[in-house]
């Protein structure tokens, strides 16, 4: 190795025993966040909340065109929804369908609603008590994109799982 290789390496040595701290309250008390190590309540580590449920598990699935139907990646989300469900029965949760700005006002808060009618039913076909469940159609009104163009289409025909509260109050 050459001398200004030698340097070169002893440099980033040098560089990442600067930056490498042993001490775990350094990063917030530990890998969970919290105090001791703990999973901070609510927090997207915490399995039992709605940030955890909308980033791990997925708080949405999408649609073809013109379709209600649950494709097999639509079905795994909402079976990871439904799981999360079950396990959390203290959540409400109201499903939102969502339609491309294609078509009418009328034909896409219709497909909107087939959209969240589907899920609700999957979710209701895995054990997810119906009562749980409410479902609205917004249709091409809330778009996540606003273009015309195919990649923003497939953004915009979608399902969302939106956690509205608990039933305990």
């Amino acid at each position: 190795m050459n001398v200004l290789g030698k340097l070169l390496a002893l440099g980033t040595l040098s560089v990442m025993a600067a930056c490498t701290n042993n001490d775990p309250s350094a990063l917030g008390g530990g890998a969970g966040g919290g105090a001791n190590g703990a999973i901070a309540p609510g927090s997207p580590s915490d399995p039992r909340s709605p940030a955890y449920f909308q980033q791990t598990i997925g708080d949405r699935v999408l649609f073809a065109v013109d379709q209600s139907t649950l494709t097999p990646q639509a079905q795994q989300v909402l079976q990871g929804q439904a799981d999360w469900l079950m396990a959390n029965p203290d959540y409400v949760a109201t499903i939102e369908g969502h339609a491309d700005e294609q078509g009418t006002r009328e034909y896409n808060l219709g497909l909107g609603a087939k959209r969240a009618n589907a899920a609700r039913e999957f979710l209701i076909s895995r054990g997810v008590a119906g009562n749980r469940l409410t479902t609205v159609s917004y249709g091409k009104e809330r778009p996540i994109e606003i273009c015309s163009t195919e990649d923003c289409y497939s953004k915009n025909r979608r399902a969302v799982t939106v956690l509205t509260g608990s039933t305990l109050g």
